[in-house]
């Protein structure tokens, strides 16, 4: 595909900044995707879903590495958790076509909103001192968390907006991990999640495989920052992000619905 080297500039920059805000809350997708649709207003909507994909995939893996050398993070959930999220993702991506994602978008919506307001109305919500007391997990909460895990990976592979916030807020809520924890433990879960649906997606011969590899090492570039600035700031840093990002994709969502 021939595109002029301005266009592949500002893909390269947009894959940088997708990496540096996936790997700290989140929401990379909300970044590159629209890019992607404008720079490239005749390529396919599947074509694009997918070569994100790549560069995801590829930004994910390196903060999820990042994240498990510098921070303990609880491998006998992930040991369920990683199968789980792959095969969930990958039957996501087999709805796309019988699921209408502009149904999803009112719910998702609503549901950032009510995650917006919790953890800004509950300033002790994912702070490493408010759960040093913690109690033992339930079984019953470890395999809901398994069970919300599932879904949300699901969701992933067909529409996917929000995912590694979704995440990173249930595994704080249901397991009681504070946002460090809970961010490291979404990126491995993150990595399963892009895996599985692109496996898939890569069956139908959609992919735009060099421009995906280019933007890939753009998009590992910005994770290995984003993690480095999420261990060294911890959680205050998160929570703000994390509300950044919850307002920015429910103001892109809202902007979606109303003109999809």
């Amino acid at each position: 595909m021939d595109t002029a080297p301005p266009v592949i500039g500002a893909l390269v920059a947009g894959a940088f900044s997708a990496g540096l805000v996936d790997a700290i809350v989140g929401g990379g997708g909300l970044i590159l995707i629209p890019l992607l649709m404008i720079a490239l207003p005749t390529v396919p909507e599947p074509s694009i879903i997918a070569t994100n994909k790549v560069a995801s995939v590829s930004g994910t893996s390196t903060a999820a590495i990042s994240f498990l050398r510098r921070v303990k993070v609880d491998k006998s959930l992930l040991t369920w958790a990683v199968p789980l999220a792959l095969a969930c993702s990958a039957g996501g991506a087999l709805m796309v076509s019988v699921v209408n994602s502009a149904i999803l978008r009112p719910i998702i919506i609503v549901l950032l909103l009510a995650v917006g307001t919790y953890v800004a109305l509950k300033p002790s919500f994912g702070e490493s001192s408010a759960i040093t007391q913690r109690k033992a997990i339930s079984r019953r909460r470890w395999f809901l968390a398994l069970m919300v895990i599932g879904l949300i990976s699901a969701y992933d592979g067909f529409f996917g907006p929000g995912t590694g916030t979704f995440l990173i807020i249930s595994l704080t809520a249901l397991l009681s991990r504070s946002f460090l924890e809970s961010v490291a433990m979404t990126k491995v879960i993150n990595v399963s999640t892009n895996v599985g649906a692109l496996c898939v997606l890569a069956a139908t011969g959609n992919i735009m495989w060099l421009l995906g590899f280019v933007l890939a090492i753009a998009n590992i570039c910005g994770s290995v920052a984003g993690a480095r600035l999420v261990i060294s700031r911890g959680t205050g840093f998160i929570r703000i992000m994390l509300l950044i990002v919850v307002v920015a994709m429910a103001g892109k969502l809202t902007y979606d619905l109303f003109n999809g």
